[in-house]
């Protein structure tokens, strides 16, 4: 039986693999270069949110809001794939900003729908030139590329999405 091992692309068998210790080392971890490219973006955003008053899980929150007002913290979670513990906390921290204010549904009154109030909507103006100042930063990476990358990060989210869900069902 063979492991796909993402360094030095190379395929090792399960004896191999036992044989050697290079599997271990940070350098050859994909999952640690993701998450220092995580670390990276979340400081590169720290200062631009910084002046709206926004920490970088409340800003996703903003543009889900920005491309669809007035929906349920289920759909909420769904969209920003924040965990439902931590957007209890955002949300709240958010309407004390009076950015946003939980409503009731009209039609199901045992709904709660997260709106943007005016100021959370006239800051929509305000973060409009964030994601392309952000951009801007990545020197190496050209349009095409950042694509490809994004795709790549598609796969990978669905693949482990996917075999989590699996396990969990199990």
């Amino acid at each position: 039986m063979q492991i796909k091992m993402f360094f030095e692309f190379k395929v090792l068998t399960r004896w191999e693999l036992g044989m050697s210790f290079e599997q271990l080392k940070l350098k050859n971890q994909l999952c640690h270069r993701l998450y220092m490219a995580s670390n990276s973006i979340a400081r590169a955003y720290r200062e631009p949110l910084a002046a709206l008053n926004l920490t970088y899980p409340q800003y996703v929150v903003m543009m889900a809001l920005w491309e669809q007002d007035k929906i349920t913290i289920a759909q909420l979670i769904d969209k920003t794939a924040i965990d439902g513990g931590a957007m209890t906390q955002i949300l709240k921290k958010m309407t004390e900003k009076s950015l946003l204010a939980v409503i009731k549904d009209e039609h199901d009154k045992r709904k709660r729908l997260i709106q943007l109030t005016k100021s959370g909507q006239a800051l929509k103006n305000e973060a409009a030139d964030i994601p392309k100042n952000i951009l801007c930063k990545f020197e190496s990476v050209d349009p095409t590329q950042a694509k490809q990358l994004m795709q790549l990060l598609d796969l990978v989210i669905s693949d482990l999405t996917t075999k989590n869900d699996d396990e969990l069902a199990n």
